[in-house]
């Protein structure tokens, strides 16, 4: 049985009471400001907030996949993101989607491959504060270098799941093998030990240097890269933290996906502000902070939020961010 100084209660000076049910004060303890709001807030807004940690695991062989929906976070609609860890040498198999993906390499690194409809290629290795897009449509893998890789994924629309990519190993299974040979004019035998499911991750070699597997010319023909190193470039700083920014001016090829990685110094605000455009999804990578969302009306709530966490601003409603620890 906790003991009444280690509970978490939903008590503002004179008003409220001590909880006498069952608790669960970890969870309190991580989300003060929702069980005790500020006085400020009021009304009825949806939540704004989910944990990684409550998101379902697709472990496979070689690394994991979990992702937080519009099924997860009924607001975010949006957008969808993916929490995706491979081990070295690991695959997340060629695959393509209706959405346009984006990523941030949390730790790590990983060699990205794809191919648009010219049959143009592209490879190059994603280190640790790099990203990556494709575009809807365009093919690309993923496989985890020396010392694995572990990303988010950002897709431009809240009801895109991973489990529902399209891939070759799923198509093939589920096309008979005669068919296959007369589409690529072999023998049925050429495809007696394909898979017989779809693989999504699966164990591989670590790749050798990208200078000696980068196939001559592989990526001068492409537009624009499907990559950039967003910690290369110059953050804007203030005496309350700093900001990386991403975006069609500078990331060409992220047309429908524009990014911020913003580090708020203990104690420092992301100051009040709205989006006039698009909705805004938050993935946290470390530290502690809360947000206060406004939604018009009177109504406003305040949530906290750690490492892992999901936070969610639908467009034009304002938010204040502040950081403690």
């Amino acid at each position: 049985m906790t003991n009444h100084e280690e509970e978490v209660n939903p008590i503002r000076g004179d008003r409220g009471a001590r909880i006498f049910g069952p608790r669960n004060t970890p969870i309190a303890k991580q989300n003060p400001d929702v069980l005790t709001p500020p006085s400020t807030d009021g009304g009825t807004v949806s939540n704004m907030k989910w944990p990684f940690e409550l998101s379902h695991t697709r472990v496979e062989s070689g690394g994991f996949s979990r992702e937080t929906t519009v099924r997860e976070l009924p607001i975010s609609t949006t957008l969808a993101g993916v929490n995706m860890h491979l081990e070295p040498g690991a695959v997340r198999e060629l695959h393509w989607h209706k959405e346009a993906e984006w990523a941030y390499m949390i730790k790590g690194s990983a060699r990205v491959t794809g191919v648009d409809a010219n049959g143009r290629q592209f490879i190059d290795d994603v280190q640790e504060g790099g990203l990556w897009y494709f575009p809807s449509g365009i093919p690309h893998s993923i496989k985890g270098l020396e010392s694995g890789a572990e990303f988010i994924l950002v897709f431009d629309d809240g009801r895109f799941s991973e489990n529902s990519t399209f891939t070759i190993s799923d198509w093939f299974a589920n096309t008979p093998k005669d068919v296959l040979a007369a589409n690529f004019g072999v023998s049925e035998e050429a495809f007696d030990d394909i898979p017989d499911e779809q693989l999504f991750i699966y164990k591989g070699r670590v790749p050798g240097p990208i200078e000696q597997e980068r196939p001559d010319n592989v990526n001068e023909t492409v537009p624009n890269p499907y990559t950039f190193d967003l910690v290369a470039q110059d953050p804007i700083e203030t005496d309350g933290g700093k900001v990386w920014i991403a975006d069609s001016s500078n990331f060409k090829i992220s047309t429908t996906i524009a990014a911020a990685l913003v580090e708020v110094e203990p104690g420092g605000m992301r100051e009040m502000h709205w989006h006039t455009n698009e909705d805004e999804w938050q993935y946290y990578l470390q530290g502690k902070g809360k947000m206060t969302i406004f939604a018009s009306s009177g109504k406003s709530r305040t949530f906290n939020y750690q490492a892992e966490d999901v936070g969610y601003v639908p467009f034009a409603m304002g938010s204040l961010y502040t950081k403690y620890w």
